[in-house]
C-alpha cells in the first residue's frame, strides 16, 4: 500500500489492537531509528492501511512516556492519546501479555501476507507450542535488549552482534513473569554473560563490575586483559529499559560468589 492509499484513513482514531502492535515495535527497534523510512515501520504501516508517517508518529507518541529518554533530554512527540498511555502502562507491568497479544495480531496479519511468521506461535502440539513460544518471548527479549544497548556489550563496549547476548539477570527459569522484562536484561559479550550466568560477575547498585574472588585472585595475563581489567569499571547504560536495581540484588544475593 501507497501512501496515497493509506492516506486514506488520516484522520481515523488508532484501535486498541494497532497499538499493541505499535508498542511491540517501539520496543523492539531503537528509538532513533522509529522514522518513516525504517522498513519495519513501512512494514507495519502496509498491513495497518497506514502510511509509514503515521506509524512513526505513533512510535514518536509512545517515546513521549518513556521516562529514560525524558532523563536524556529526548520527549518524544507530545500529542499523545489516553489508549496511548493505557497501553504504554498497561504492558510495561505485563511484558508477556504484550509479546502474547502482539502475537495473536500477527496471526491475523499473515492472512494478508505478513512476513512475520516467525512470531507466530503455531496450533499444533501442545510440545511445539511451547517450543514456539519459548523462541518467540526469547526473540522479543533479545531485539528489545541489543536495541536498547545499541548493540553494545555493557562491559566491554564490544559492538558485534554475532558476539552479544541479551542475558537475564534473574534467570529464565526462575521467574517466568520476568522473562521477556527488559529491565531484567543486560546487554553482554559472551564471556562475560558465561561469567554473569554463573555468578562470578555481578553489577553493583552504583552500576560498577564486580567480580569475584576467584576471578581476582587469577594473575594470568589473558584473564587480566581481558577480564580484570574491567573490575570496578562503570557499566554502559542503555538509552531505555535500564536494569531494575532490584533484580540486581537479587542477583548479588543469590548467584554471586563473592
Amino acid at each position: 500500500m501507497n501512501d496515497a492509499e493509506g492516506s486514506s484513513r488520516y484522520g481515523q482514531l488508532w484501535s486498541h489492537d494497532e497499538l499493541v502492535l505499535a508498542f511491540d515495535l517501539y520496543c523492539r527497534i531503537p528509538f532513533q531509528q522509529t522514522k518513516a523510512s525504517n522498513p519495519k515501520v513501512q512494514e507495519l504501516a502496509r498491513f495497518l492501511g497506514r502510511t509509514p508517517a503515521s506509524v512513526a508518529r505513533k512510535l514518536g507518541n509512545f517515546g513521549a512516556f518513556d521516562p529514560e529518554l525524558s532523563k536524556k533530554g529526548i520527549s518524544g512527540l507530545v500529542h499523545t492519546s489516553k489508549l496511548d498511555r493505557e497501553i504504554w502502562e498497561e504492558f510495561n507491568h505485563d511484558w508477556n501479555g504484550l509479546i502474547l497479544d502482539a502475537n495473536r495480531l500477527r496471526q491475523k496479519l499473515i492472512g494478508k501476507g505478513s512476513s512475520s511468521e516467525n512470531y507466530v506461535i503455531p496450533m499444533g502440539p501442545t510440545e511445539t507450542i511451547r517450543e514456539t513460544k519459548n523462541r518467540v518471548h526469547q526473540s522479543f527479549f533479545r531485539e528489545v535488549v541489543l536495541s536498547s544497548y545499541s548493540e553494545t556489550c555493557c562491559i566491554t563496549g564490544i559492538r558485534v552482534p554475532e558476539c552479544l547476548i541479551a542475558g537475564h539477570i534473574i534467570p529464565w527459569a526462575t521467574d517466568e513473569s520476568k522473562r521477556t522484562d527488559p529491565r531484567n536484561g543486560l546487554c553482554l559479550c559472551a564471556t562475560f554473560d558465561r561469567l554473569f550466568d554463573k555468578g562470578l560477575v555481578t553489577v553493583t547498585p552504583e552500576w560498577r563490575v564486580l567480580l569475584s574472588q576467584r576471578l581476582l585472585s587469577k594473575k594470568e595475563p589473558p584473564i587480566q586483559k581481558h577480564i580484570l581489567d574491567y573490575h570496578g569499571q562503570r557499566i554502559i547504560l542503555p538509552y531505555r529499559f535500564v536494569p531494575a536495581v532490584e533484580y540486581l540484588e537479587w542477583h548479588r544475593l543469590n548467584i554471586f560468589q563473592e
